[in-house]
């Protein structure tokens, strides 16, 4: 089995500009690693928790994917009425409440350690093993808009922020900045951090 170790973005005070750059929302929820094998399905929080019996509905989701292994990198997160992650929803709901598990990264498939590869190859390949998923496993949209735009885009619509993702680059475990995280300032969850730190 790979060791869990997820890939951590670095912040950035804004996004990168340039084509060298992928673009993506950041949810505000549980980051939560997928693995699947022979014997069951695991969802490993960054503590390495398994959460699978807290988010049935995702292990069910992820258990139906047409291939024998597999380890996703996402985040599972609880929408409100207009589709927005809501972490007081995610942290208070019940076992059967609906949850989805919103894919960014794929790190095994079919026993094959993808984790070398480029990011564009490992999300197209994500891309295709959730062609057919289930309602509690989604793809992360990428964006081709130039970071600004698509952060101010977020930020409109009250997103915890964007994750700017470098081409080419490889998924490694702990602190990179090949990832890029920019965090609306109006957001719930930089709100929560900020008292979080007060408290301290």
């Amino acid at each position: 089995m790979l060791p869990l170790k997820p890939c951590l973005p670095t912040g950035a005070p804004s996004p990168p500009v340039g084509p060298n750059w992928l673009h993506e929302i950041k949810h505000d929820g549980f980051r939560m690693l997928a693995r699947r094998d022979s014997e069951r399905v695991r969802l490993i929080s960054r503590r390495g928790v398994d959460w699978g019996d807290r988010f049935p509905l995702v292990v069910a989701a992820v258990e139906a994917l047409t291939a024998r292994s597999c380890t996703i990198d996402g985040e599972v997160i609880a929408c409100d009425g207009d589709g927005l992650a809501d972490f007081e929803l995610l942290r208070y709901r019940q076992r059967d409440d609906p949850v989805t598990l919103v894919a960014f990264d794929l790190i095994e498939i079919d026993g094959l350690d993808v984790r070398c590869e480029p990011i564009e190859e490992r999300k197209a390949e994500l891309t295709r093993l959730l062609l057919s998923c289930r309602p509690a496993l989604v793809v992360n949209r990428v964006f081709d808009a130039p970071g600004p735009d698509v952060f101010q885009h977020a930020c409109k619509l009250g997103c915890e922020g964007i994750v700017s993702k470098r081409r080419g680059s490889r998924y490694a475990g702990g602190r990179t900045h090949d990832w890029l995280k920019v965090k609306n300032p109006d957001a719930p969850a930089v709100r929560r951090e900020a008292e979080e730190d007060w408290s301290r």
